[in-house]
C-alpha cells in the first residue's frame, strides 16, 4: 500500500511525512543524543485504519533502524505498536520499557 520512497524526513519541522491523497500523515519527532522521541502520530481521517496506521510505522521504524539510532515512543498509539510489534523492542534505549 506505501512505498518507502514516499516516506519523507522533514528535519526542519521534525516530522517524518507521507503524502497521502493530498494530505499528510505525520509523525512528529525530537532528535537527541542518538536517541529519537516519536511524540505525535497525526493520520488523515480518509485513511485512519489500522492497516495504514501500522504499514506508516512500520516504514518509519525501519527508516529509524537504518540510521542506528534509539528509539523513545512517547505517543500512546506508537507505544502501543512496539509493544505489539516486538522486533522493534530492540530499538530502545537501555532502561526504556515499554
Amino acid at each position: 500500500m506505501i512505498d518507502a520512497a514516499e516516506l519523507t524526513d522533514n528535519t526542519f519541522l521534525r516530522q517524518f511525512q507521507l503524502d497521502v491523497d493530498g494530505q499528510l500523515a505525520k509523525i512528529e519527532y525530537s532528535l537527541q543524543d542518538r536517541k529519537i522521541f516519536l511524540t505525535k502520530l497525526i493520520v488523515p481521517e480518509t485513511v485512519a485504519d489500522d492497516t495504514f496506521v501500522e504499514d506508516f510505522l512500520k516504514l518509519v521504524m525501519e527508516n529509524i533502524q537504518e540510521r542506528n539510532i534509539s528509539v523513545v515512543p512517547t505517543s500512546p498509539p506508537i507505544a502501543k505498536f512496539i509493544r505489539k510489534n516486538r522486533r522493534y523492542k530492540s530499538m530502545l534505549p537501555v532502561g526504556v520499557r515499554i
